[in-house]
């Protein structure tokens, strides 16, 4: 097999078929479920140099250390909270029903729903596409991948990896750019899973319209981080830093503007700037640790939009300027993009008209948190939230007045990682949910099973309903 060849259209619908004749053939039971996550997980092991330098290859260079943060890590956590508790989550549940419907009982079982599609981005380009099939395999289902056209050789690196864990009849891999990827969302699965950006997830749920295919979308948006008067500017600054520049800002929770109240909003911007020098040095350039932006058009797009904030006569505070200066031509080659702050933006500015999905942070003042709660509702709801403050209250009057996709407070990103969390949008920012039990239910079908005994009460409530039935249904009806 030819790791790097595309997938033709006549091979996504035979490929998808060939999935569905085998799960009908012989469902995963829970026994084989747990030999293939096992696989997985030591066939990914072995392979996390390889992915390293895939993935690195990709973006011009990445750090390796984000690499096994985000994508090693995560997703062996999520294997290894999948085995734990798999035989507990496949467990039939009892379910109550009434005492009018006795002696019935009921229960609900989770049943493998049958080929289940997912369409991975370039951002996360492993743990994104390997997670939601953890979840699928755990719930006993066949799948279809389709990494990103953006990561060739990483997707490359995830079809050989699957090829030798899984036999091709359950997991196969589609490559191609996008037309491929517009084909496969087409396909007839029984659910499908896409990760990436609105415009493109509006794209996919059209695709998938006429089969009817049941639809998760994970997707993104303006992530805001809301500093509460009360709490200490350095420390929000470090956990700000984190939350914005890991992967160069490439990150759809990533924090993507920052709220601070107005009289402390010049000490946020000199903390932010500080942290950025103490973690990539004064010269910048030549750290390890900063990840380069995927290719020409990300990079251009972000460009665009720090000369539409110029243009309207912004401040635009660049902590790594001397450096960029005398490294233009690298910066250039490399799509090195550093780090950059955008004061008080208008509304209307790209850079907060538009997910920024890079290395740009607006950092907004505000004169109370009712402003800053209204400027927050006043764009679409995003997938990620982070209030900062030590006072409960406040807090919980932000949570109560915004609604976001996910939240953690006083940090960022971390919900990400919490198993029993579901990690999903709201409106624009996605629909449904993933991760540990949540992903498991997402790929099944919650099937309700209400079981009759030999003699029942159902059997007398049959016509002529005269006499005693009439007045039994009557008192029932009450």
């Amino acid at each position: 097999m030819d790791i790097t060849a595309d997938t033709t259209p006549q091979e996504l619908t035979a490929t998808r078929e060939r999935l569905r004749v085998a799960w009908q053939a012989r469902k995963p039971d829970l026994a084989q479920r747990r030999r293939d996550l096992q696989r997985l997980r030591e066939a990914f092991r072995a392979a996390i140099p390889a992915m390293d330098a895939a993935i690195s290859s990709d973006f011009g260079h990445r750090s390796a250390h984000e690499n096994l943060i985000s994508e090693a890590m995560v997703t062996l956590a999520e294997i290894n909270h999948a085995l734990r508790h798999l035989r507990r989550w496949s467990r039939p549940q009892r379910a109550a029903v009434g005492w009018k419907l006795w002696p019935a009982t009921a229960e609900l079982r989770y049943e493998p729903v049958g080929v289940v599609g997912i369409i991975a981005p370039w951002n996360y380009p492993v743990n994104l596409a390997l997670v939601p099939l953890v979840s699928a395999i755990a719930a006993g289902n066949h799948v279809y991948l389709k990494p990103s056209e953006h990561t060739p050789r990483t997707s490359a690196w995830l079809r050989q990896l699957l090829a030798d864990v899984f036999p091709p009849d359950r997991v196969a891999v589609a490559l191609g750019g996008a037309e491929v990827g517009a084909a496969f969302a087409a396909l007839p699965f029984d659910h499908l899973l896409f990760t990436g950006s609105t415009a493109v997830g509006r794209k996919v749920m059209a695709a998938a319209a006429p089969n009817l295919t049941p639809v998760t979308l994970e997707l993104g948006g303006k992530a805001p981080a809301v500093v509460c008067a009360d709490f200490p500017i350095g420390t929000a600054a470090a956990r700000i830093a984190t939350g914005k520049w890991f992967n160069a800002g490439q990150t759809c929770i990533g924090v993507d503007y920052v709220l601070v109240d107005a009289a402390r909003r010049d000490a946020l911007v000199h903390a932010l700037v500080h942290e950025l020098r103490e973690r990539y040095g004064h010269d910048f350039v030549h750290t390890d640790a900063y990840t380069r932006v995927i290719n020409e058009s990300q990079f251009r797009r972000l460009h665009g939009y720090l000369a539409d904030a110029r243009e309207r006569g912004h401040a635009v505070v660049e902590p790594f300027a001397d450096a960029a200066q005398r490294h233009a031509a690298l910066i250039e080659e490399e799509h090195l993009f550093p780090p950059v702050l955008v004061i008080d933006p208008a509304m209307d500015a790209e850079v907060m008209r538009h997910e920024i999905f890079g290395p740009i942070l607006p950092v907004l003042s505000y004169s109370d948190l009712d402003e800053a709660i209204a400027r927050i509702n006043a764009l679409e709801r995003p997938l990620a939230l982070y209030p900062f403050s030590n006072d409960r209250g406040r807090v919980d009057h932000i949570l109560a007045s915004t609604l976001a996709g996910g939240v953690t407070v006083n940090d960022t990103l971390l919900h990400f990682g919490a198993h029993g969390l579901p990690f999903g949008g709201v409106g624009a920012s996605g629909i449904g949910a993933i991760h540990g039990r949540h992903g498991f239910e997402t790929f099944s079908k919650v099937l309700p099973v209400l079981r009759q005994r030999r003699f029942a009460a159902s059997d007398w409530l049959k016509p002529p309903y005269h006499g005693h039935i009439d007045r039994l249904i009557r008192w029932l009806a009450k």
